[in-house]
């Protein structure tokens, strides 16, 4: 078996272990989306990893999700990120920005915009507004046909400013019911027009704003997270063997870099996606619902199962050198959840190394 030390080819990068960092929101930087000194500190200090996946990064103003949380649609966004890039560069690292809109997950409070939707079917949930604290969800505004091409090609706008801010390349958020998945979903998704009804329907919004990226930055550079049959934020897959069967038939054809997925199935839905898959698949081995972060056990599993690379997300808040910590067999660092959100740089950038 492949263990996690051994580097691994991906497209044009080298990766000199099969780790992961996972994208994971940390709602800290600056006003208008700009990424911070604190930014780049703490994604410097993580850069023994095989590949980062940088935090959800909202590609329009549109698809603003949280406060608090980095963008990629404007020049001084841009600036901002290089030396977030050149940090994590000169450290030896490479890095993907992850390219996330957030579709109905939104709130007019946060980006001043009635979010979006394939539907206009309301989220039955509260969502945190920043300093109006937490209001229910809005009724999204649906789409209309001639808009949804508008809406994937952001993604290629946003993949171009992020090559031009130095990272390596995009991955683009299909998981846990933003706007992708909820294309994908049959609750949040009732359209009868091209987009919507059959499995094609519903995938082809995933298939264009990858198109879209494909077509801006090369698809070398381009990956996409999904999380099969997961239910956060209340989006419904139906016939996920199907669903996502057709997706990866979809995209195969466009020689992306990798795939990500996350364990939000069962594992022989997983395995048939894995050999359906022909590329390069990294695997996330639990669900974000999961209420233990993945062990390495659990990584080391998947590797075993086909898996090309393993994303860690929880496990690298508290310890930025985890590729370290497992090579030598080191006790894991916990990390304190109350500070997961809190912005400033406690629970940020204060989490030490392993000390000898």
């Amino acid at each position: 078996m492949t263990g996690f030390f051994a580097p691994y080819r991906m497209g044009g990068l080298t990766l000199p272990n099969r780790l992961v960092m996972a994208p994971m929101s940390r709602a800290r930087v600056a006003a208008d989306g700009l990424a911070t000194a604190s930014t780049a500190a703490y994604y410097a200090q993580r850069a023994t990893a095989g590949l980062i996946v940088g935090e959800g990064v909202q590609p329009s103003l549109q698809g603003q999700s949280n406060p608090f949380t980095p963008g990629l649609h404007n020049d001084e966004q841009v600036a901002a990120w290089r030396p977030v890039t050149g940090a994590v560069h000169a450290n030896g690292g490479r890095i993907f920005a992850q390219l996330m809109h957030g579709g109905r997950v939104g709130h007019p409070e946060v980006a001043g915009y009635t979010p979006v939707a394939p539907s206009a079917v309301r989220l039955d949930a509260e969502l945190f507004t920043g300093p109006e604290g937490m209001l229910p969800a809005p009724v999204p505004r649906a789409l209309s046909t001639a808009e949804v091409p508008d809406e994937a090609a952001v993604f290629g706008d946003a993949a171009r400013r992020a090559i031009d801010a130095g990272f390596d390349g995009v991955e683009l958020h299909g998981a846990n019911g933003y706007l992708i998945g909820q294309f994908l979903s049959s609750n949040v998704n009732l359209r009868t027009d091209r987009y919507g009804g059959s499995v094609n329907g519903r995938i082809r919004f995933a298939v264009e704003a990858v198109e879209a990226a494909v077509d801006a930055v090369g698809a070398d550079r381009v990956g996409i997270r999904l999380s099969p049959g997961n239910r956060i934020w209340d989006a419904i897959e139906e016939d996920v063997p199907a669903l996502y069967g057709a997706l990866l038939g979809a995209l195969a054809p466009l020689g992306l870099a990798y795939v990500h997925l996350l364990a939000t199935t069962d594992d022989d839905t997983l395995m048939g996606l894995r050999k359906a898959w022909p590329g390069t698949l990294i695997m996330n081995p639990v669900a974000p619902s999961d209420p233990v972060p993945a062990t390495r056990e659990q990584g080391e599993r998947w590797l075993a199962n086909g898996a090309d690379l393993v994303s860690y997300g929880r496990a690298y808040i508290a310890n930025p050198d985890l590729v370290e910590r497992f090579r030598a067999g080191l006790p894991l660092a916990t990390a304190d959840r109350e500070t997961w959100y809190t912005g400033g740089d406690d629970g940020y950038i204060t989490y030490p190394a392993h000390r000898y």
